[in-house]
């Protein structure tokens, strides 16, 4: 096994680097990484990079991404999510019918700004936010923002919500569920959360880690998947060459800003290149090796 990527369904409980430790031991290679991390509690969708195929988790990490949320009423924890300790609590008295909380959640969909939670990966001054938030420290947070591509309620059965979001990267569904809480005057908190889609990695196709010791070379998409989203050009044989060899070449899409997948005559993937506006050729951002 040379590389490729895995669309890993991890289960709650798994840390995303407990999931890379584990395709490791089945595929005996060192070099593998993921795309988009995972709270340990949380289940869902953790694609999985082999070798080579590393240089492209950035084209994975970077797309939108979609969830399934539960959101409980009533109390809030120092996490965001039910892995935390009590802070609040309240009536659930006060929520409207599920109508008008239906219709809340929608002014929520767009540009917002979020600030991240404290027990969060993002580092200030080097250190993680979650590391002083286990030493007990808050700091100031500044506000990010993301959006919010769309939000669709499936139930309500107080006090608890359930719903779909397809959002930005960099987006905290911890964070979203305090702040629809927030809008109704009632304290919430993440229960549960299961990420559904990571760009074209979705539930509908995702191994669980039994499917994938069981039949690990079946689990594997090959490294182009990443960028199935790019405009593909294919360079023939000369080019391709110097492509890979991390020189600018000529081709058709030049003088058109944007990023395209580069393919040899085989339809093997040689890298990803960018065209300029106002430049002639494809300038090498990534090559794969061969």
């Amino acid at each position: 096994m040379t590389g490729g990527i895995i669309n890993v369904l991890k289960p709650p409980g798994m840390t995303s680097h407990d999931v890379v430790a584990f395709v490791r031991r089945v595929y005996g290679l060192k070099k593998v990484g993921h795309a988009g991390t995972l709270d340990p509690a949380a289940a869902g969708i953790l694609p999985v990079f082999l070798g080579p195929a590393t240089r492209l988790i950035e084209y994975t990490a970077d797309r939108d991404k979609a969830y399934r949320v539960e959101l409980t009423f009533g109390y809030a924890t120092d996490t965001g999510d039910d892995t935390g300790a009590v802070i609040r609590r309240a009536s659930t008295d006060g929520l409207p019918a599920a109508g008008e909380l239906f219709a809340v959640l929608q002014d929520f969909v767009g540009t917002i700004d979020q600030i991240p939670p404290m027990h969060s990966a993002i580092k200030i001054a080097g250190k993680k936010l979650y590391e002083l938030a286990r030493e007990g420290i808050e700091i100031e947070r500044q506000p990010r923002k993301v959006v919010i591509k769309a939000i669709r309620p499936i139930k309500l059965d107080p006090p608890v919500l359930l719903f779909d979001v397809a959002c930005s990267k960099g987006t905290y569904i911890r964070s979203l569920c305090l702040d629809i809480g927030e809008r109704l005057g009632c304290p919430a908190t993440m229960s549960f959360l299961v990420r559904t889609r990571v760009g074209d990695f979705d539930l509908d196709h995702a191994f669980s880690l039994e499917e994938i010791a069981a039949e690990p070379k079946a689990a594997v998409l090959p490294a182009e998947h990443a960028v199935r989203h790019l405009p593909g050009i294919i360079l023939p044989s000369a080019a391709s060459r110097a492509f890979g060899n991390g020189q600018v070449v000529a081709c058709e899409a030049g003088g058109r800003t944007a990023l395209y997948a580069v393919f040899d005559e085989r339809g093997v993937l040689v890298g990803i290149g960018e065209s300029t506006s106002g430049q002639s050729g494809l300038k090498p951002l990534k090559v794969m090796p061969h």
